[in-house]
């Protein structure tokens, strides 16, 4: 890989883990991937947004930015870079879809305070899929607290994203449409993904869509 930290992001279900985990192996990255489910206040929220939304969102933030932080200031002398399947501005999108404005504001500052010491990633690349193919992979998955998630609650959460990604042109953001691709099921779609990751691509925002006539 030419980059030397890349973030894969997308929404709930998009795949973001299993790449990153599929890139780390294949091309000897050093994998760091978020710790979500210890979250105490996960299941909950999904039971109760309102009551705990502020409360969840900001153990988050704790949470990413330790990682973060500890795992990108240690070099691993057996890697040849370093690949997340998140990225701390994650915790942005989030928080705006799911906070109020009061909230919101209070838990933008104290991110600006921690995103400040945290390296940028070389390459943002963000994976698209549409509602319906994610709704999909979360059954598919089946963790129990996400079942019940709305497809509001998603599509929401992907407008948050590209109205957060066109607002940064100082980073170099790579979206994959990937719903016409199968990249957990056929080696020939992954190896498709990971042609389109490995090209030299400026700042701001590139999108490619990635199709098949067959597997």
């Amino acid at each position: 890989m030419r980059y030397n930290y890349i973030a894969i992001e997308g929404n709930i279900g998009a795949g973001k883990t299993t790449l990153a985990t599929r890139i780390s192996g294949i091309y000897n990255g050093k994998l760091i991937l978020e710790q979500f489910e210890d979250n105490p206040f996960l299941a909950k929220f999904y039971e109760n947004q309102e009551k705990y939304a502020f409360a969840l969102e900001l153990s988050f933030l704790a949470e990413r930015y330790q990682q973060l932080k500890t795992e990108l200031s240690n070099q691993d002398l057996f890697s040849d870079f370093t690949i997340s399947d998140y990225f701390l501005n994650k915790s942005l999108i989030f928080a705006r879809k799911t906070l109020n404005d009061d909230e919101y504001h209070l838990f933008m500052t104290l991110f600006n305070i921690m995103n400040a010491n945290l390296p940028r990633p070389d390459l943002l690349v963000h994976l698209y899929a549409s509602t319906e193919r994610l709704q999909r992979n979360i059954k598919h998955r089946g963790r129990e607290y996400e079942q019940r998630i709305a497809d509001e609650y998603l599509d929401k959460i992907q407008d948050s994203y590209f109205n957060y990604l066109r607002q940064q042109p100082q980073l170099r953001v790579l979206v994959l449409d990937i719903n016409a691709i199968d990249f957990v099921a056929y080696s020939s779609h992954l190896e498709m993904v990971l042609e389109a990751i490995d090209q030299e691509y400026p700042r701001g925002i590139t999108r490619i869509r990635l199709g098949v006539d067959a597997p």
